[in-house]
């Protein structure tokens, strides 16, 4: 069984009368000393590695989670593993936390050179990807409006086959059928691509 000092244990049974003094108790903040043990810049926290609190030395270096909310620093705010660190932290139901987090003697953090990468939804979207659903260019299939549709080809609209083997894709993609008006690919799309009720049965 581990030790028990006399910060962790008051003694008695809690009553109702006793709760509002047990909250400001728990929410009593101790000054640590440590290095930054790692730190996920994308997700903005990490934990500290404390040496010594309160101005004794530990006999083994004591996790104390940090966000990046609590660090004392300009612009993007992150830590660097391995960065000397100062900084204030309480006791919370989920362990240690930090509360202000700054280098040494009360200076800026250096913090970390990575940086999260940009989200890739936006550059899909200026590729104009449409939605596999409906062929729409505004929107992906996952925020379709619609009911599941028929699949077809979101080049010619055809249940026949998919914007892989469109044929009428294939002829404004070679050379030779670049002079060709847009009206007689209408009309071939509408005779060589009509949909076939045995297809649609499937």
């Amino acid at each position: 069984m581990g030790f028990i000092s006399h910060q962790d244990f008051q003694g008695g049974c809690k009553t109702e009368e006793d709760e509002g003094q047990s909250t400001e108790e728990d929410s009593q903040s101790f000054h640590g000393v440590g290095v930054c043990k790692w730190f996920n810049v994308r997700m903005g926290f990490g934990f500290l590695s404390m040496n010594s609190q309160d101005g004794v030395a530990l006999e083994a270096p004591v996790d104390v989670f940090v966000h990046q909310s609590k660090l004392h620093m300009d612009g993007f705010r992150s830590l660097k593993e391995g960065e000397v660190v100062e900084f204030i932290f309480k006791k919370s139901s989920k362990g240690l936390e930090s509360v202000h987090v700054t280098g040494p003697g009360g200076a800026y953090c250096i913090g970390s050179e990575k940086r999260p990468k940009g989200k890739s939804t936006q550059k899909r979207r200026s590729k104009r990807d449409r939605c596999y659903n409906c062929g729409g260019l505004d929107h992906h299939a996952k925020e379709c409006k619609l009911p599941p549709q028929p699949k077809k080809c979101h080049f010619c609209q055809s249940v026949s086959h998919m914007i892989a083997n469109c044929p009428i894709k294939a002829q404004q993609s070679s050379p030779g059928s670049q002079g060709k008006p847009s009206s007689l690919k209408e009309d071939e799309e509408v005779q060589n691509h009509s949909p076939q009720p045995t297809e649609m049965a499937d």
